[in-house]
């Protein structure tokens, strides 16, 4: 008896210092990743975007992923890891918030509904955010799946949960639309039936039912088309086709305000466009058409404005363009100006997808011909981006505190935006994503 008793004793004292050694392992290494890694970048030149000011020779301190100090005299921690930038011009990683990273170029002869699964272009969005991320822009807003239903979403956990590398991404599912309008598939005979760009609700319970769906399926936004596409367009008055009354939209608004995600209101301009922008949608995307009183509303409502510029204008000289394209290339022009002088909150994105993925800084010189000066075309892609997508102080900053999202560039882009577009260095959180070695870069 007293054996047995002995052994039961001896197998429990094992099994305590059993427990004990695994309590301690997991202790050991808990503390291990509680130790953040610390980066000191040492900046040639630091843009400051809030005021446009460019601080020679400072230090970015960062511990694990955020910010903890910016200056020229910050001190340099001995464990820190230095990385030399002393050649660049060093400004927050940007932002575009009008993205699809589903779609691509070749979207008008290659319907990817028709012709791609929707396996195959989740891997193409993979690859598309990567190489998003690449050219410095290390936030998204991607507004809409284009058909690819949720596979935005699976992108952006994808990318959240360390799987690809990628740009922090707000995604909005499928937009809403209407039957006959934009995102129905059109041309083919009545009785082929296939899966629509969008989705489509033609009455009030069906437009409450969608937002509840996609918020199910957890979108950030929920996009609606309050107008038609281009071939919708009065060729006559140039009067964007509305798609949804105030009312619809109204209930769209409230609907998504109840969950508390924000709405983006595709609307090229007239009564559609108001109608939005009466309703409380956030922001207005393309928006070439919209007129003085539309401004002047978005600027009492706080309503924030995506041009998308250059993915309207095409190769061709101008003296081939029709006069439909040369309405929307002058109206582009002509709100931008406009909304500058009135001071209407413009976000800076792309429709990248319609144009290649990378290529996403290729508006900010037609911006500043049109009439934003290059720091209101820096500030549109950083600070009022992330204000739009309701992540100010967290990113489009580099003040402490904020994500350690940050770029490179050769020489400063309020000299000349276009530089935006050579970006040699990126960190996403602390993570340098690309680094050009310095022999290649131009002392700025």
């Amino acid at each position: 008896m007293n054996r047995l008793i002995s052994i039961v004793v001896i197998r429990g004292l094992l099994i305590l210092l059993m427990l004990s050694v695994l309590v301690a392992e997991e202790a050991r290494a808990q503390t291990e990743a509680s130790v953040e890694r610390v980066v000191a970048l040492r900046a040639g030149g630091l843009l400051e975007v809030e005021t446009g000011n460019l601080i020679a020779d400072a230090v970015v301190l960062i511990r694990g992923e955020r910010i903890e100090a910016v200056g020229p005299q910050v001190r340099i921690p001995p464990e820190a890891e230095v990385i030399d930038l002393s050649d660049y011009v060093v400004l927050p990683g940007l932002i575009d918030a009008h993205t699809h990273v589903c779609m691509q170029p070749d979207y008008a002869e290659n319907n990817p509904i028709l012709y791609k699964s929707i396996p195959y272009r989740t891997v193409e969005a993979v690859n598309a955010v990567r190489a998003t991320l690449e050219a410095g822009f290390t936030t998204i807003r991607d507004i809409d799946s284009e058909g690819a239903d949720w596979a935005d979403v699976a992108v952006r956990d994808g990318i959240n949960d360390g799987l690809v590398p990628g740009p922090r991404m707000q995604v909005a599912t499928l937009a809403i639309s209407i039957t006959g309008g934009y995102m129905n598939q059109n041309g083919l005979a009545p009785q082929i039936d296939v899966p629509q760009f969008g989705a489509l609700a033609d009455s009030p319970a069906a437009l409450v039912a969608e937002v509840r769906r996609q918020v199910k399926y957890e979108t950030d936004w929920i996009k609606i088309y309050a107008t038609g596409t281009t071939r919708n367009i009065d060729p006559r008055t140039m009067q964007p086709l509305p798609q949804f009354s105030y009312e619809d939209l109204k209930l769209v608004v409230d609907e998504a305000a109840r969950f508390r995600t924000p709405v983006a209101a595709h609307a090229y301009g007239g009564p559609g466009a108001k109608n939005a922008i009466r309703a409380g949608v956030r922001s207005i995307e393309h928006g070439f058409f919209l007129d003085d009183e539309a401004l002047d509303m978005m600027v009492a409502n706080g309503t924030f404005w995506v041009p998308t510029i250059s993915v309207y204008i095409p190769d061709s000289p101008r003296e081939e363009w029709g006069e439909l394209r040369k309405a929307i290339i002058d109206g582009h022009a002509r709100t931008i100006r406009r909304a500058t002088e009135k001071g209407v909150k413009i976000a800076y994105g792309t429709d990248a997808g319609a144009l290649p993925h990378g290529d996403n800084a290729i508006d900010f010189e037609r911006m500043v011909a049109y009439g934003m000066t290059p720091l209101q075309a820096v500030q549109s892609a950083t600070l009022t981006a992330a204000e739009l997508m309701q992540m100010d102080g967290d990113v489009g900053t580099l003040t402490p505190g904020a994500f350690a999202d940050l770029i490179a560039v050769p020489t400063n882009p309020l000299d000349d935006v276009a530089v935006l577009g050579d970006v040699r260095f990126v960190m996403k959180g602390g993570a340098v994503i690309k680094h050009v070695a310095a022999s290649t870069a131009g002392r700025w």
